[in-house]
C-alpha cells in the first residue's frame, strides 16, 4: 500500500541562522562540540515555580496558542539551568486542535478526543491542517528566535502512531487495544489515517521551520507497544515521510520513543539524525542497534534526580561514560538529556546541578 497522499511533498525554506558554535547542533551534526550538550525532554513545565506562576488559571491549549506567554515559558529553563537548548513550548496535540479536531488536555488524564476516529468515514472526515492556522505557533518562534541568542530552539511535533493512538482510543490509553485492532481488522484505513496524520505533522514541523528553529524532535511516546514486525508494517513508513519531508531544511532530526529498545535499529532507519534513548537501554548497546552515522541522544533515568547528590553525580558519571562508549561503537556524538520528560516534582535546582556536571566534565 502506498503511503503517499495528496501533499505529502512539502518545501522547506525560511532563513537559518547561524550557530556554529551550539554544542546541541555540532553533536547532532558529528561536529566535536566545546562542552557534551545537555538540555531536558519536559524542562519548561511544572516542575519550575515560574512556570506555575504564569500559567495558573489558563488551560495547556490556550497557552500553547498565546506566543507571549509560548516565549515566556520557553525561556524559563534556559534562564535558571543554562541548558543548550530551547524546547518550544507546546503538546503533541496542538496541530489536531489548529486543525479543527474537538479535543482538550484534561488535568490529570491527558489530551481527550470528542469524537474518536474509528472508521474510513472518520478518515475521510479528517480536516486538513493549513499553514496559517498555526500563525500563533509560527508567532513565537519568531519571538524566541529573537530572543535566544546563540541557544539553539528545537521544534517538535507527534509522530503518527502516538497521534493515532491518541484520536482512536478518544484518550490515553494503557493498552492501545482500539488502537492496535483497526491496525490489524482495517490496514487500509489505518494507512489511511496516519497518512492523513503525516501531513498535519509535516505541515506544524515545516511552520517551525519556517519560523526559525534549529532542530526538531518528532516524539513517538507510545511506539513502545508494538512489535518490532508492527512498528515495520504500519508505523515505519509514515515517521519516515515526514522525517524525510523536513530533511531539506538542512536542521537536525531527531527521533525519540519510550520503552522503544527493540525498535531502535528500525528507528534508525527512518532518517532523523539523532536517535533518542530511553534508560531502559544502554548508550553502547542502542549505538550498536542503531547502527553507524547517528547521534545518540540520553538517558539518564529521571528518576535518579529524587536520589540524592552523590547518586545523582554518580548516574550522570555513568551516562558521560556511555555515552563515550556509544561513540565507540559508532555513534557520531552524544546529546546528554533523560531517558523521558522531567517527572513534576523534580527538583530544578537538582536540573541545574546536573547541566553543571555534564557542562564540567
Amino acid at each position: 500500500m502506498s503511503t503517499q497522499s495528496s501533499n505529502s511533498v512539502i518545501s522547506v525554506t525560511g532563513s537559518r541562522r547561524n550557530l556554529p558554535d551550539a554544542p546541541l547542533l555540532a553533536a547532532a551534526r558529528g561536529h566535536e562540540p566545546k562542552h557534551r550538550p545537555i538540555w531536558f525532554m519536559r524542562q519548561a513545565g511544572r516542575s519550575l515555580p515560574e512556570y506555575r506562576k504564569v500559567r495558573a488559571g489558563i488551560g495547556m491549549l490556550d497557552a500553547c496558542f498565546t506566543p507571549e506567554l509560548v516565549c515566556e515559558v520557553t525561556m524559563q529553563p534556559v534562564r535558571r539551568h543554562g541548558v543548550d537548548a530551547a524546547i518550544l513550548f507546546s503538546d503533541i496535540v496542538v496541530p489536531l486542535k489548529a486543525a479543527g479536531i474537538d479535543l482538550d488536555i484534561v488535568a490529570g488524564t491527558g489530551p481527550v478526543v470528542a469524537e474518536p476516529v474509528r472508521t474510513a468515514a472518520d478518515v475521510a472526515a479528517f480536516p486538513t491542517l493549513r499553514a496559517e492556522q498555526l500563525a500563533p505557533v509560527a508567532r513565537a518562534v519568531s519571538l524566541l528566535v529573537e530572543e535566544l541568542g546563540s541557544t539553539p530552539l528545537i521544534g517538535f511535533a507527534g509522530a503518527p502512531f502516538t497521534l493515532a493512538s491518541y484520536l482512536v482510543e478518544g484518550g490515553p490509553s494503557r493498552n492501545h487495544e482500539r488502537t492496535k485492532a483497526l491496525m490489524y481488522s482495517d490496514p487500509q484505513t489505518w494507512h489511511a489515517l496516519l497518512g492523513r496524520i503525516a501531513d498535519s505533522t509535516i505541515t506544524f514541523l515545516t511552520a517551525q521551520i519556517d519560523a526559525g528553529v534549529d532542530a526538531v524532535q518528532l516524539f513517538d511516546s507510545w511506539a513502545g507497544a508494538l512489535s518490532l514486525a508492527d512498528y515495520r508494517e504500519f508505523v515505519l513508513p509514515h515517521s519516515a515521510r515526514v522525517l524525510d519531508a523536513v530533511g531539506s531544511a538542512g536542521v537536525p532530526r531527531i527521533h525519540f520513543g519510550v520503552g522503544t529498545g527493540e525498535l531502535l535499529g528500525a528507528m534508525g532507519e527512518a532518517g532523523a539524525d539523532v536517535v533518542g534513548v530511553d534508560w531502559r537501554v544502554s548508550l553502547e548497546s542502542a549505538a550498536k542497534r542503531v547502527g553507524p552515522g547517528k547521534a545518540l541522544q540520553g538517558n539518564l533515568d529521571p528518576a535518579v534526580l529524587f536520589a540524592g547528590p552523590t547518586a545523582v553525580a554518580r548516574e550522570v558519571a555513568k551516562v558521560l561514560a556511555d555515552g563515550e562508549a556509544a561513540r565507540r561503537a559508532g555513534a557520531i556524538g552524544h546529546i546528554v538529556n533523560l531517558g523521558h520528560g522531567v517527572l513534576p516534582d523534580t527538583d530544578p535546582e537538582v536540573l541545574t546541578h546536573v547541566v553543571e556536571l555534564v557542562h564540567n566534565s
